[in-house]
C-alpha cells in the first residue's frame, strides 16, 4: 500500500509569526484600576441578599491569586445562576 505524498510542487507556504519573533502586548487594566462595590441604591427592597454577596466575593476575588480567582468566579456564578433560577419561579 503506497502512502500519498505532498501534492505536485509541496504544500503551500504558510504565514509565520511577525517580524522581529514577537507579537505586540494584549493591553490590561489600567494600574491600580479595581473592581467596586456597586453603589448603595438606598432601597433594600429592591436588592436581593444572595446577589449583594455574590458582587462582594466577586469584587474581593481581585485581590487573591489568579487560580483562588477562578474558584471566587465560580462560586459566584453558581449562586447567582441558582438565585435566578429561583427568581424565575415566583
Amino acid at each position: 500500500m503506497t502512502r500519498p505524498g505532498p501534492p505536485p510542487g509541496g504544500f503551500p507556504a504558510r504565514p509565520g509569526p511577525p517580524a522581529g519573533g514577537s507579537f505586540p502586548a494584549r493591553p490590561g487594566p489600567p494600574v491600580g484600576v479595581r473592581p467596586a462595590p456597586p453603589p448603595d441604591l438606598g432601597d433594600d427592597e429592591t436588592r436581593h441578599p444572595a446577589v449583594d454577596a455574590a458582587v462582594r466575593a466577586i469584587a474581593n476575588a481581585a485581590t487573591l491569586a489568579p487560580a483562588d480567582q477562578i474558584a471566587q468566579y465560580e462560586a459566584a456564578y453558581e449562586t447567582l445562576r441558582e438565585t435566578l433560577a429561583t427568581i424565575d419561579q415566583t
